[in-house]
């Protein structure tokens, strides 16, 4: 293991000599990544050197889960990388560094709760690389991998409604599903439109990316998905909407005239109107909350939430 001041490196032996086509660039912040990388590992070690993969902690402070990375990492017949940053630089800045340590000429970034949905998902890819070479290529979100559990119910409702769209649904609102944990770009695309670093914690960062991108380059859609595994209880959930605001209303701010046509944003118009907000809020967030509820009741109640929240900040 190499050090610098705030960063450790392992690579394993397949990478030295490697002159990969693809870099797959996963993050992650307290989340288990092995599965993952074992699963990819099977595929792209029998893709003739095409692909490597480079793992980002973001400063879990979690050893035992660093030293498994490691161990993982050094295993693999596929080249790669384990980047262990010592303090949490966010999502932004963490991914503009993977990109950094990439070799080859695409990058496709894969959150670690992620899973492909199909044993060739790497090589479609690559396919498409070589018929097309395109710029940006959203692949898509599934839910058909993630845990039954009744507690992840809310989050799976919503997943379904808001992520989990088809290509062709997708390519209505192409920017808008730009989302950083299934997507493939060029290097020279990112060289030219990093990620803004100055959204911080959770949230619209990477359709801030997909609206700057849209306006050079045509962003394509694919139907090449990979299951969202890291759905969220409903109290987790609550607490992501409100780390959001800050970075909803900076995206509203910088791209009013794109921002202004989400449902999102409409909703929050309205209910900026609407007087005593701190006092009824709290209630939608409740109602949420309960699991005797109908789950279409709660969906609604945790989308107005959300848009009430947004009503302060735009």
């Amino acid at each position: 293991m190499t050090a610098a001041a705030s960063v450790q490196i392992v690579d394993n032996a397949a990478r030295g000599t490697a002159a990969p086509r693809m870099s797959v660039l996963t993050p992650f912040f307290r989340y288990d990544p092995c599965g993952l990388l074992t699963f990819l590992d099977r595929e792209a070690s029998e893709l003739a050197g095409a692909v490597e993969i480079v793992a980002l902690d973001d400063g879990s402070d979690d050893e035992a889960l660093a030293s498994e990375v490691a161990v993982v990492i050094k295993a693999m017949r596929t080249p790669a990388e384990f980047v262990q940053l010592v303090s949490n630089e966010g999502r932004s800045k963490c991914r503009n560094r993977l990109a950094a340590r990439a070799r080859g000429r695409h990058l496709l970034f894969l959150d670690a709760d992620m899973l492909p949905d199909s044993s060739s998902f790497l090589a479609s890819y690559l396919r498409l690389i070589d018929a097309a070479d395109p710029p940006v290529v959203v692949g898509g979100i599934s839910v058909q991998q993630a845990p039954p559990e009744r507690q992840y119910a809310l989050h799976r409702r919503l997943t379904l409604r808001s992520d989990c769209l088809p290509a062709a649904a997708r390519r209505a609102t192409p920017e808008k599903y730009v989302f950083t944990s299934n997507l493939l770009m060029r290097r020279d695309v990112f060289l030219a439109e990093r990620f803004d670093a100055t959204f911080s914690g959770w949230g619209w960062e990477d359709v801030e990316w997909g609206i700057r991108i849209s306006r050079r380059w045509p962003i394509w859609h694919i139907d090449n998905t990979a299951t969202h595994l890291g759905l969220d209880t409903s109290r987790v959930l609550i607490a992501k909407y409100r780390e959001s605001v800050a970075n909803f209303g900076r995206l509203a701010a910088a791209h009013p005239d794109v921002v202004a046509g989400y449902p999102s944003y409409r909703a929050a118009r309205l209910l900026r109107r609407a007087p005593l907000r701190a006092l009824w809020r709290p209630l939608l967030a409740a109602l949420a909350l309960t699991p005797l509820v109908p789950i279409a009741a709660r969906s609604l109640a945790l989308r107005l939430y959300r848009a009430s929240l947004y009503a302060d900040v735009i």
